[in-house]
């Protein structure tokens, strides 16, 4: 009896609920986004969130179908394309065989990238050097933080430019030149000295770009004409400031390009004056510019570089400082100066490898200078027909556009970029039949730049794809 009540009592088996429909889940999903994430990261510049599923080469994709040409390309962290197969299978075999190892251990992926690095360095400017990896970009600036630091007897002050950006860290953004990412921690009393960028575009009219490179030099050089600039001691030789932070192109900055003669004016006062240069290479690096390096279009040998994004194609997170010798040998820099649990992770080492491999193999530099100049003709071809367009420029496949009200061309315009990313978003820009979406980043010092850092394999149809689609939603929103 008790067995036959059982059954009775046992409910009946129910029917699995049907599922969401694509709207009725992102719905479901916004709504938990909505209640149990932070609102402190980047999603929430846009006013409603794209919830993406899917990715391959240069092209994302959402859960409706809907295809999207990435122009950014996670902010130039996958130069070698969404879903690269190579770079993939590195991973994929780094799991099966030592997916995890404690930092105070080696392993062969870590020794090998950094002799890779190291040497190709060395044979560049003619410097030895060691390579420390951590895991993100603001974690190796703050690496290099402690790196000048501690090479300089302790002096805490740095120099950095107008427009920089190096990381939202405490340290890293105490040297990026905008105070919002300051304003609500307290106040740091060791924030950078910032020295205006040599942007052509808004700098003072009647100057060739060369001309206002050169002007810049001069003008940071005055720091140094008299102990009363606050920076020099005359009498010692001494400079209060540790190091210069550049960025050979301007990221967040808007994609900036400065003249070829002015690294080389500027690195000849800061030898003059035993100021290191650190080159964040975090966005630029991995052939973005078309060279490894994008320092090496500008003539002068760096004293550090600091790397992350690009190196494992996004695929983990990794990132490192390169540095001279007499800075980072084990005498100066000894163990345990920095730490991180999960720098020099396997699974990153093991991506970066690879892909450092995979760049030695190709001839990258021409590739990707042909696929840039090719992609900058087509936008000086929309600068001449969209009033909208103010500048168009690029190195390699770094390309920016700066987007402008209509009646002179020239005075920024961040409500017309602000609308030009929520159009893309839509997926309804039309071509040859088929429909598409475009991702595209803001950046500039107006927020009124796109930055285009699009994926160094993207072929020629592609970029021609670009273009068209550039070319509609310029129409649109100029006309709204």
């Amino acid at each position: 009896m008790a067995d036959g009540y059982a059954l009775l009592d046992t409910p009946a088996p129910q029917a699995a609920p049907a599922p969401l429909s694509h709207k009725d889940e992102q719905a479901r999903l916004l709504a938990l986004e909505a209640q149990y994430c932070s609102h402190g990261d980047t999603v929430h510049y846009t006013q409603f969130p794209k919830i993406f599923s899917g990715c391959e080469g240069s092209f994302m994709f959402d859960d409706e179908g809907n295809r999207f040409l990435d122009l950014q390309m996670w902010y130039s962290a996958v130069n070698f394309g969404y879903a690269n197969p190579r770079l993939n299978n590195a991973l994929k075999r780094q799991i099966d065989t030592l997916p995890q190892v404690a930092s105070q251990y080696l392993h062969r992926e870590k020794i090998e990238l950094a002799a890779l690095i190291a040497r190709d360095a060395e044979a560049k400017f003619g410097e030895k050097g060691r390579v420390h990896f951590n895991v993100g970009g603001a974690q190796a600036v703050e690496d290099s933080l402690k790196l000048v630091r501690n090479a300089s007897n302790g002096k805490s002050l740095m120099f950095a430019f107008e427009g920089g950006y190096h990381g939202r860290t405490l340290g890293a953004s105490a040297i990026t030149s905008s105070y919002r990412y300051r304003r609500r921690f307290g106040h740091f009393g060791e924030r950078a000295h910032f020295i205006p960028f040599p942007y052509h575009f808004r700098g003072p009219k009647g100057m060739s770009k060369e001309e206002y490179g050169e002007h810049c030099v001069q003008q940071f050089a005055r720091l140094f004409e008299s102990e009363y600039n606050g920076v020099w001691d005359p009498k010692t030789g001494q400079a209060e400031y540790a190091a210069f932070y550049v960025e050979p192109l301007q990221g967040t900055g808007g994609y900036v390009i400065p003249p070829k003669n002015f690294f080389i004016g500027l690195k000849k006062v800061l030898d003059d004056h035993g100021i290191l240069m650190v080159v964040d290479e975090i966005q630029m690096g991995f052939y973005r510019t078309g060279k490894l390096w994008s320092i090496e279009h500008f003539g002068v040998t760096p004293d550090v570089i600091v790397f992350g994004k690009a190196v494992t194609n996004g695929l983990n997170p990794l990132s490192g400082i390169w540095a001279k010798e007499k800075l980072i040998n084990p005498t100066i820099f000894p163990p345990g100066s920095t730490h991180s649990t999960f720098n020099a992770n396997p699974l990153g080492t093991a991506v970066a490898l690879e892909a450092m491999k995979m760049m030695a193999e190709d001839d990258y530099e021409t590739m990707v200078m042909a696929k840039g100049a090719y992609f900058l003709r087509g936008l000086e071809e929309l600068k001449r027909r969209h009033k909208i367009v103010g500048d168009v420029d690029g190195l390699g496949m770094a390309l920016r556009i700066e987007i402008c009200e209509p009646h002179d061309s020239y005075t920024p315009s961040k409500r017309l970029v602000d609308l030009m990313c929520d159009e893309g978003m839509k997926a309804d820009l039309e071509t040859d039949g088929k429909r598409y979406g475009l991702v595209l980043d803001i950046g500039g010092y107006h927020k009124n730049v796109i930055t285009l850092a699009p994926a160094l394999t993207m072929s020629h149809a592609e970029i021609d794809l670009a273009i068209k689609l550039l070319d509609q939603l310029f129409a649109r929103v100029a006309n709204a």
